[in-house]
C-alpha cells in the first residue's frame, strides 16, 4: 500500500516520521529492513524510536513489502540512493517538518529526534542534524519541506549524497543548517537515552553481520 495525502488537510499534524528502507544493502547481503535485532526486524526498531518520539511513522522507500508495518511512501527512484526516498517523503507529506531516521540504527534515542525537531520549531533552521565528538551525522535529520526544490535539484543533478545536499539546498534558501552536538544536549538534561546507552553507541549503523553482533552484544550488557 502507497500513500497519498491531501496536503489541505487542517488537521495535519507539525511533523511526520519516515524510516529510510530504499537501501540496497549490499553488505548485509539481505533487506536489512527485516533483518532482526533483539526478535524483531529492524524496520520495527525505527518506527518505535519515531512513534516513541510522538511522531506519526510512515516508511520512505521499501524494496520488501513493508506495508504490514507502517504506510509506505513509494521511491520511484529506488536506485538513487537515500536521497531520493527523501524527497518523495517530502512531496507526500502534509507536515512542515519531516523527522528522517535510517533503518539500520536502532539505538537511536527518541528524545534526539524530539530535540531536535524543537530546535527547528524555534529556530526556523531548514535542515537540523546532530554531531557526535565535533563529526556531524547526516541522521537524524529534521527537514523542513521549505528545501525539497533544493534537494530535487541535487538529486536530479547527480550529486546524490544526503549530507552535501542538505547544506546546498540550505545555501539556496539562505537559511540555516543547524548542527547541534548531542553532548550539548546531554548536558542540558534534554536528550537522555531510555536504556542508558552510551553516546558513542546511539549512532551505529547495521550495514554488515558483524555490525549485528556488536549490537547484540552491548544489548547482552544490560547496556542496550
Amino acid at each position: 500500500m502507497s500513500l497519498e495525502l491531501d496536503h489541505a488537510d487542517a488537521a495535519a499534524p507539525e511533523a511526520m516520521g519516515f524510516v529510510l528502507a530504499g537501501g540496497r544493502s549490499s553488505r548485509m547481503g539481505e533487506d536489512k529492513a527485516l533483518v532482526e535485532f533483539d526478535s524483531q526486524p529492524l524496520v520495527a526498531h525505527a518506527l518505535r524510536i519515531l512513534r516513541d518520539a510522538g511522531l506519526p511513522a510512515w516508511i520512505a522507500g521499501a524494496r520488501s513489502p513493508l506495508d504490514q508495518f507502517a504506510p509506505v511512501v513509494e521511491d520511484k527512484e529506488p536506485d538513487r540512493g537515500p536521497l531520493a526516498g527523501i524527497c518523495a517523503a517530502l512531496a507526500a507529506s502534509p507536515a512542515r517538518f519531516s523527522v528522517f531516521v535510517p533503518v539500520d540504527a536502532p539505538f537511536l534515542p527518541p528524545s534526539l529526534l524530539r530535540y531536535l525537531l524543537n530546535w527547528s520549531l524555534k529556530s526556523g533552521a531548514a535542515i537540523s542534524t546532530a554531531s557526535l565528538h565535533g563529526f556531524t551525522q547526516t541522521f537524524p535529520a529534521v527537514v523542513d519541506r521549505s528545501v525539497l526544490p533544493g534537494l530535487t535539484e541535487e538529486l536530479e543533478s547527480g550529486r546524490g549524497g544526503c549530507h552535501s545536499a542538505f547544506v546546498a539546498a540550505c545555501d539556496r534558501l539562505g537559511r540555516e543548517l543547524a548542527v547541534i552536538p548531542v553532548e550539548r544536549a546531554i548536558e542540558g538534561g534534554r536528550v537522555t537515552h531510555p536504556a542508558a546507552l552510551s553516546m558513542d553507541l546511539w549512532f551505529l549503523n547495521l550495514n554488515a553481520r558483524a555490525d549485528l553482533l556488536r549490537a547484540e552484544s552491548c544489548r547482552g550488557d544490560g547496556i542496550a
